[in-house]
């Protein structure tokens, strides 16, 4: 396969590859200095090709879906929003700068319009349920393994990130709105590569504090690992290498709804670049739902030494492939008995109580 050079702004916008994402997080304060974090993340994806059994059953050869995450790092309060269907302007990737204008229809709360929008260069505007960001990236694209294409074994994907971007905007808790502001990170991948039950990663995005971003993981596709770091520094020079250790502290976390066990503290090391971290989850109950799919997704506190310096900073952790301890179907069932009492309440807060007992 030739791999073709990233282009900018043409390859920030969409591709005709199997699977593709658009993924924000970032770490936020309001003027009071409390914390919050937040993920959001728009996929596209082949549903013959992409090997997910339960989009098969949609229509189009394309479907759309989206996850985005609020924590409320005081509080330890944890606002997931999982999408299966997303509804894309007939305008979307139609202009020179991304752009994407999405729905996520629910039949008895309604919708509220989603949006990723490149107001600028590498300058973003994302909006959904619960939050309303205006991103402006300080440093250029991080291009993964130095080209924007990382090589895993069996299969490969481009992959850019922007690993520095200031955040200004609001927050919407419990229907109250927050001011804040931060810093957020964004990657953008799409590859013919498919999904199964054996896939595996453990991912990290790390931002220190003297302006030094670090994207690093290990994918294991049921036979072999792949390890990746690709480091950008405050002059805005980067470097890729793979020589990186990932050691599990005593930090774990299992869900009560999936019964996974999820390891969330990490030591990471990679002698080429003289970097030892330590990295702690700020919330432990940060699971996500989708389908048959389980994932835990969340803010970290970052600490450690850097080429014989003391460094600290903020990071998101990803991991995927971790197995469950309860039958798909037992959680089906979980999942659509909280859907019918979340329906239930609303209607009945509506004054529409026709679920009456008999």
């Amino acid at each position: 396969m030739k791999i073709k050079p990233i282009k900018f702004p043409k390859d920030e916008s969409i591709h005709n590859k199997t699977i593709e994402w658009w993924y924000f997080n970032g770490h936020l304060k309001d003027k009071k200095g409390n914390k919050y974090a937040f993920m959001d993340c728009l996929f596209k994806a082949n549903v013959k090709k992409v090997g997910i059994p339960f989009l098969k059953g949609y229509g189009s050869k394309n479907v759309y879906f989206s996850h985005s995450l609020l924590s409320d790092i005081k509080k330890k309060k944890f606002y997931p929003k999982i999408d299966y269907i997303s509804l894309v302007s007939k305008d979307s990737f139609s202009k020179k700068l991304l752009f994407v204008d999405y729905i996520n229809p629910n039949l008895i709360k309604g919708y509220v319009n989603k949006m990723i929008k490149e107001t600028g260069k590498f300058r973003y505007h994302i909006k959904t349920e619960d939050f309303d960001l205006c991103l402006t990236s300080v440093k250029k694209p991080l291009l993964e393994e130095g080209k924007g294409y990382v090589h895993l074994k069996s299969t490969g994907s481009y992959y850019y990130s922007l690993a520095n971007l200031e955040t200004v905007g609001t927050i919407k808790i419990k229907g109250k709105e927050i001011k804040v502001k931060g810093k957020s990170w964004m990657d953008h991948q799409w590859a013919n590569t498919n999904y199964n039950s054996k896939i595996k990663w453990t991912w990290f995005s790390i931002q220190l504090t003297n302006d030094i971003e670090v994207v690093c993981f290990e994918f294991d596709d049921g036979k072999n690992k792949t390890y990746l770091a690709t480091i950008s520094y405050a002059n805005n020079r980067q470097r890729s290498v793979h020589d990186v250790r990932l050691i599990p502290l005593k930090t774990n976390w299992t869900s009560p709804m999936t019964q996974a066990k999820y390891q969330l503290g990490w030591q990471i090391k990679i002698p080429s670049l003289k970097l030892d971290l330590k990295v702690e989850p700020l919330l432990k109950k940060q699971e996500v739902l989708f389908g048959n799919i389980n994932y835990w997704e969340g803010p970290l506190e970052v600490k450690g030494r850097l080429q014989g310096k003391n460094v600290r900073g903020q990071g998101f952790l990803e991991l995927v492939g971790y197995p469950k301890g309860i039958s798909n179907v037992k959680l089906y069932k979980k999942e659509v008995n909280e859907k019918i009492k979340e329906a239930t309440s609303f209607l009945k807060k509506k004054g529409l109580n026709w679920l009456k007992k008999k």
